[in-house]
């Protein structure tokens, strides 16, 4: 058999069935991406004698004889970039980049026809970062990608230092490596939502030829910690064991077994002999709290750090200010009502996994997807007893997160082998497994009960909140606590009351998502008041408006007020008027018989995380009078990169290519807290900025003595430093400093607080078919308060992104769970992800403030778009139907019995 790969002939044959992308990937062709094992994301699509294939699906030996071309091979042999991949970088057609070379690989083959109509011809591929604008602007040679100039950086629309690597399938993300001697991991999972296991047989596993290890709770530490990763870990709940005699969900782990192939391992969790204790299980929070419920864990409250165990009560807040009853009885309208939010999964397309192995030190070495490299490495020495000096924790390039790689779902197992065997140990989850053994958005109920008098002055706002956490608590209280935070302090009342709970159940466990609960509150909270307005006759954005909070007003929530949290910048008058501006401009008519409405909702979020969030930087100039900058926070096409090379090099008047970054390395940098919250711009770039200052400091301090001329006659620029007599250049100040044991380095620190606030506006218009529920969004407008917008094209981006993701999540992605708790949609074609046909392009607008708090003046945007798009959406549907949909998402079916069931049952005008 001869197959040609990229001009090179591979003529060994393939495992029998064995898919043509795992025999490209085991002959290093890792441009070839696995996403989703079944055809539906496009990740791994390569071309088979010029024709594109998804390659997982493809049988390798079918392309024996052929000539086979991966994104590697679509460049000319003299390095010369395909149009297609020059396109991609021009337009920055990219985030995390996971997506991206399959999106090259179909573009590059469609024909003229097929490019009139994107919809179609790109069905068959998925990105869940950009929101699609971006990639239809590179394949229509849209150029967005800006030339950098010396000292001119930040504001403008540079290039991801990545890029190259990204288009040319070069970018290395977490298996993208070659260990030798490499040991393949697979997990057994628990069948049952609630059991205990009074036995486990492993020995015919052990038996499967190439099964190296098996291992159970019997091997397991028996401390309890939390998957969650945050700097302060005493705030999470300990609840947690690496393998556990008790399985709490269907999908739990039960056993691990390591074997020479994947294969082989799977052959042995399929000859696993556990028998359990089935015990009753509950699935709902309500009926969770409720008293004679089943005990998710019967745990110590105060070494477990649960609230209260025996009502699954992990969590809770109860907080008012003023008397809410009294606000209640002098409104003259009162409007009160129940919302509900799903599950949805994070559907980053490369899955949780990770790669450890132990150096030439003995030391171990975890190679992983993770937000929070620092952090988790903080666990595994925790766990394991191992001092940090033992434990280097990396992230590669990082293949999309969204929070939910804010956790340590794979590191610990994968550890455990590592140390036990002393060899190399792959675990990489399946799509399925990413389903029902990672975690989900948190499913919210939300009471809220909101008042006002005739002039339209908010008397008192009131909540109720139960959050599903699943069977471990993880981001729980956290998640909680957060939700009911700035979605009660955006609004001025004299009276407030908050009642919060973080509940248990036997399901699979809930996590950190973008917007960390925000977004499921505010849809409770927008669409209420939006709600309330109407009943008084008032118009909703106006209403909002007048009370909404302003720049000097106190952020007050019922849970009391944090110190560190202030308005730095104010926007959100701007982003009213931008909405404003858009329900006066007109719009594409509507199909006949279509109902159409507008909508809006406001959204406030603080740039972090309470309690501090703390960055590391290192700035150093290097022999060739370039510069070296060391940072801790992952990328994962939140743009970090970018935004620290444009700081960096602002700072010390270079180009932004003249500056090289190392990062997500526990080996780089003292410490980074990690890439959540936010604060990859906030927080990360501040302690860069604070580096790059000082070494530019350094630099001048020394040429000037060197010199010997005055410090201010001194001046940094492009590769030299000038002064009165000419220039120095880099190279020779940095030989001069060497000279006398003087090392050109800096380093920069931020501990993440104070911490100011960002503002976002999301209006839509849209069309609504009475007769099958069908929504179309005729626009979707967008205002966002970023602060001083470091990169605009980029910032752009990430807004995109947030609104196409919560698109998703308000109109039709629902994790589903059957009656015992069994994940039911465990696949994209079950799950129904957005696709580029689904999605509407976005106006963003950015408004023009300066926050006194971030870098230069900058504030955070990577979460905080997600959050007013589903209440957004609800009012305009709210304004086109007459009926209030409580629920999400607003899948067409729930949208047509509302509908029909309002033709039956009418309600009388102005009723909510």
């Amino acid at each position: 058999m001869r197959i040609e790969v990229n001009g090179r002939s591979h003529d060994d044959e393939p495992r029998p069935g064995q898919c043509l992308r795992t025999y490209l990937r085991e002959r290093g062709w890792f441009g070839v991406k696995k996403g989703c094992d079944a055809g539906d994301c496009g990740a791994c699509t390569v071309h088979v004698d010029g024709e594109p294939v998804h390659s997982c699906l493809y049988p390798a030996f079918r392309a024996d004889g052929r000539t086979v071309t991966t994104v590697e091979g679509l460049a000319s042999p003299d390095g010369e970039l395909h149009p297609v991949q020059r396109r991609f970088l021009d337009a920055q057609g990219f985030q995390c980049g996971f997506c991206t070379a399959g999106f090259l690989m179909t573009t590059a083959a469609l024909t003229d026809d097929q490019l009139t109509d994107l919809p179609r011809a790109f069905k068959g591929n998925l990105c869940r970062c950009t929101g699609y604008r971006a990639i239809e602007d590179a394949v229509r040679g849209v150029r967005h990608v800006e030339e950098p100039s010396a000292g001119e950086s930040v504001g403008r629309n540079l290039p991801a230092p990545a890029g190259p690597q990204v288009v040319t399938g070069t970018a290395r993300y977490t298996f993208d490596v070659d260990v030798p001697g490499l040991l393949h991991m697979k997990l057994l999972r628990s069948p049952h939502a609630h059991a205990r296991i009074t036995s486990i047989d492993t020995s015919a596993a052990l038996r499967v030829p190439g099964v190296h290890a098996v291992f159970t709770h019997h091997d397991a530490p028996e401390r309890h910690y939390s998957t969650a990763r945050h700097e302060h870990p005493e705030e999470d709940p300990a609840d947690t064991r690496l393998l556990d005699d008790t399985v709490r969900y269907i999908g739990q782990r039960v056993a691990a077994v390591v074997a020479d192939s994947e294969a082989a391992a799977e052959e042995g969790c399929r000859r696993i002999t556990v028998v359990y204790d089935i015990a009753p299980a509950v699935l709902d929070p309500e009926e969770a709290m409720l008293p004679g419920a089943p005990v998710v864990h019967d745990k110590d409250p105060s070494t477990a750090r649960i609230s209260r165990p025996h009502a699954n009560v992990v969590g809770e807040a109860h907080g008012e200010i003023g008397d809410v009853e009294a606000g209640f009885a002098e409104a003259d309208a009162v409007y009160e009502e129940t919302f509900r939010t799903q599950r949805v999964q994070h559907a980053s397309l490369e899955t949780h996994g990770a790669v450890a192995w132990l150096d030439e030190a003995g030391r171990l070495t975890v190679r992983t997807s993770s937000q929070t490299p620092f952090l988790t490495r903080r666990a595994l020495c925790a766990l394991f007893d191992l001092p940090p000096e033992q434990v280097r924790v990396v992230a590669g390039r990082v293949g999309g997160g969204f929070g939910g790689k804010q956790e340590m779902l794979v590191e610990d197992i994968v550890a455990l082998a590592v140390l036990r065997l002393r060899r190399p140990v792959k675990l990489e989850y399946t799509r399925a497994e990413q389903f029902y053994g990672a975690t989900t958005r948190h499913p919210f109920t939300v009471r809220v009960k909101a008042g006002a008098r005739r002039d339209g002055t908010l008397t008192a706002l009131q909540l109720r909140v139960v959050s599903d956490t699943g069977a471990y608590g993880n981001h729980g209280p956290a998640v909680m606590f957060h939700s009911v935070g700035e979605s009660t302090a955006m609004y001025r009342a004299p009276h407030k009351k908050v009642d919060a709970y973080s509940v248990y159940t036997h399901t699979v466990p809930a996590g950190a998502f973008r917007g960390y609960g925000l977004g499921q509150v505010l849809f409770a909270v927008e669409s209420a008041l939006d709600e309330l307005a109407r009943q008084l006759g008032l118009d909703p954005v106006g209403f909002k408006a007048r009370n909404i909070i302003g720049p000097g007003d106190s952020m007050l929530t019922p849970g009391g007020h944090e110190e560190d949290l202030h308005i730095a910048s104010y926007g959100f008058d701007q982003c009213v008027s931008i909405v404003r501006r858009a329900q006066a401009e007109p719009c594409d008519p509507a199909p006949d018989g279509w109902l159409v409405g507008e909508g809006a909702a406001l959204a406030m979020i603080a740039t972090g995380p309470p309690g501090g969030h703390i960055a590391d930087a290192r700035a150093a100039l290097l022999p060739d009078g370039g510069f070296d900058l060391a940072v801790g926070t992952a990328e994962f096409g939140n743009g970090t990169t970018t935004v620290h090379r444009q700081i960096a090099a602002g700072e010390l008047a270079t180009t932004v290519d003249r500056i090289t970054v190392r990062q997500s390395d526990t080996d780089v940098v003292r410490h980074d807290t990690g890439a959540f919250a936010s604060t990859g711009t906030v927080v990360a770039g501040k302690a860069t900025l604070r580096a790059a200052r000082a070494l530019a400091d350094l630099l001048l301090d020394f040429a000037a003595a060197h010199l010997r001329v005055a410090r201010a006659d001194c001046r940094l620029a492009e590769e030299a430093v000038l002064h009165p007599g000419g220039r120095l250049p880099l190279k020779e100040l940095y030989a001069a400093a060497r000279s006398v044991g003087v090392e050109c380095a800096a380093d920069g620190h931020f501990g993440g607080t104070p911490r100011s606030v960002a503002f976002n506006a999301q209006w839509f218009r849209v069309a609504v078919d009475p007769g099958t529920g069908e929504i179309r969004i005729l626009r979707s407008v967008h205002a966002a308060d970023a602060g001083k917008v470091m990169n605009p094209m980029q910032c752009r981006g990430q807004v995109e992104g947030g609104v196409a993701q919560a698109l998703g999540a308000t109109l039709f992605e629902n994790v589903r769970l059957d009656a015992r708790g069994e994940v039911e949609t465990a696949a994209f074609r079950r799950y129904r992800l957005p696709q580029y046909a689904d999605i509407p392009r976005t106006e963003v607008h950015f408004m023009e403030t300066t926050d006194a708090i971030g870098p230069l003046g900058a504030k955070s945007m990577s979460e905080s778009p997600f959050n007013p798009v589903a209440p957004a959406l609800a009012n305009a549907l709210r304004d086109a139907t007459g009926v209030r949909f409580r629920e999400l998402p607003l899948t067409r079916d729930r949208v047509w019995r509302e509908l029909d069931a309002s033709r039956r049952s009418p309600r009388p005008p102005g009723s909510p």
